[in-house]
């Protein structure tokens, strides 16, 4: 042949080859069943019989038919195919088992290898299937040994301290001790409502002159925001300064009734002392601060308790922050927090919880927080969003490192160390979580042995062991049925 027919051919086989593993892919064809239609292809091809043949160890009654290419078709009676060829029965051995399996002689089932004894041989898969032989499932894959000392009826398993080891699997006790569990919550920056101050009139008058103070402006106490003229001040000021030079018993009266309209006290000091009364009176702020608001303007008519300005005193601010109803309970009022601010890189600001509110918000079910912060540099705003960790302690309860609880979402568990390389899962019921540590309410108590690490493979391992028990029929003995 030619190097260019070779070629050819070998393009050919090995697209025949693709094209066959694609369609037996779609067909679920098993890798024994490609071969055993490969064998009946090739035969057909050369012209010769077809041989189908049965295992030679198999035993055992007919279980059920198959086909004889090992397509994914089966009979529960004596069927042939379309070219006339008769399925091939499968007899009890070399299907999987759902009962138990017959009694076998003590030499068979435990065989000695070394200082461990096997005492039958499980399906790889997981299934139902037992063997007092080693043998392979119908993909090729080994059984795997069950030693002595690993079947337990309590759901327990039992590791070799090599696999422990290469596993990398760590213990942790479990210990009863305060939770260190820090609560996050939003908060927001409000200002301190005791220290604000509105600056009103207790009587009709005429805005004169104003102050250049404009909100956002720093002003000192004591210094002049607006001058006005009030015809009701004017004339108390008239018939005080007359008991003044008079020396009248109402002399105290007419003082007193200009402190009720809000005359500075200085003022009437100055016009006690002077003998002279003014028809422009001053108003000092009452407060060092931040104003928050001015209302005034040159020439304008105020009528009396209209707002002229609002002061703030910003060295102290609050941060009010919202918790979820059901953490209320495990706070009380001085416990310490961190306050912590998008705009600050200098760390979270520590602090205390000052007063907590008596009402529950209906909507978002939270409740408040009020944290008392320091602001001598003003750079803390009223609105500023924060972030609070609130530092929850209480009673001592028992906890273990979050990586031993496994969750599968309907449940927790951990995996108990019985020593002596045996594991046990055991359902927990958890609760807070902090610094790494979670709590057990239920399931595990103080002084138990908890696997810290490599969880899963210990309870993959217990599950199957625990499956494989539920399935076993009534009676039959672990090396018959696991």
């Amino acid at each position: 042949m030619s190097v260019l027919g070779k070629l050819m051919v070998i393009t050919l086989v090995a697209a025949g080859a693709g094209w066959a593993g694609l369609k037996a892919g779609e067909g679920g064809i098993t890798l024994s069943g490609l071969q055993d239609l490969a064998q009946t292809q090739i035969a057909l091809l050369a012209g010769q019989e077809v041989v189908t043949e049965q295992r030679s160890d198999a035993t055992g009654p007919v279980i059920y038919w198959r086909h004889p290419d090992g397509l994914p078709e089966w009979s529960a009676s004596e069927q042939q195919t379309a070219d006339g060829r008769a399925f091939l029965p499968v007899l009890e051995s070399e299907d999987i088992s759902l009962g138990p399996a017959p009694d076998l002689p003590a030499e068979a089932a435990m065989v000695e290898t070394g200082e461990r004894t096997i005492l039958y041989y499980r399906n790889p898969m997981g299934l139902p299937d037992t063997s007092p032989v080693p043998k392979q499932d119908s993909m090729g894959m080994d059984y795997i040994p069950v030693y002595d000392g690993e079947d337990s009826d309590d759901g327990s398993v039992t590791v070799s301290p090599g696999k422990l080891q290469r596993t990398g699997v760590r213990t942790a006790e479990a210990v009863l001790a305060p939770l260190a569990a820090t609560l996050r919550a939003p908060g927001i920056v409000e200002l301190d409502e005791r220290r604000i101050s509105v600056i009103s009139l207790r009587a009709d008058a005429f805005i004169e002159t104003v102050a250049d103070v404009t909100t956002g402006s720093t002003i000192a106490e004591g210094a002049p925001l607006v001058t006005l003229y009030s015809p009701e001040i004017a004339a108390a000021l008239a018939q005080f300064l007359t008991d003044v030079r008079s020396e009248g018993r109402s002399r105290e009266g007419a003082r007193q009734r200009l402190e009720n309209l809000g005359v500075p006290g200085e003022v009437i000091d100055r016009i006690a002392t002077e003998g002279q009364t003014t028809v422009s009176i001053p108003i000092m702020a009452p407060r060092s601060g931040v104003v928050l608001e001015r209302m005034a303007v040159e020439g304008m008519m105020s009528e009396a308790g209209d707002t002229l300005f609002r002061i703030a005193d910003t060295s102290t601010v609050w941060v009010i922050a919202e918790v979820p109803e059901a953490a209320l309970m495990e706070i009380a009022v001085g416990t310490e927090v961190r306050v912590s601010f998008r705009g600050l890189t200098d760390g979270p600001i520590p602090g205390r919880i000052d007063t907590i509110y008596p009402e529950i918000d209906m909507m978002t079910r939270t409740g408040k927080l009020r944290i008392e912060l320091p602001n001598p540099d003003g750079r803390l705003r009223a609105n500023m969003f924060a972030e609070v960790e609130i530092m929850l302690g209480g009673a001592p309860v028992v906890q273990v490192p979050e990586g031993a609880v496994i969750d599968t979402g309907d449940r927790q568990v951990v995996i108990l160390d019985l020593g002596e390389g045996r594991f046990r899962p055991e359902p927990v019921t958890v609760g807070r979580k902090g610094d790494g540590m979670i709590e057990i309410v239920s399931g595990v108590g103080a002084g138990d042995i908890v696997v810290s690490s490599a969880t899963f493979l210990i309870d993959a391992e217990s599950n199957l062991n625990a499956a494989l028990a539920a399935l076993a029929a009534p009676g039959s003995t672990p090396e018959a049925n696991p």
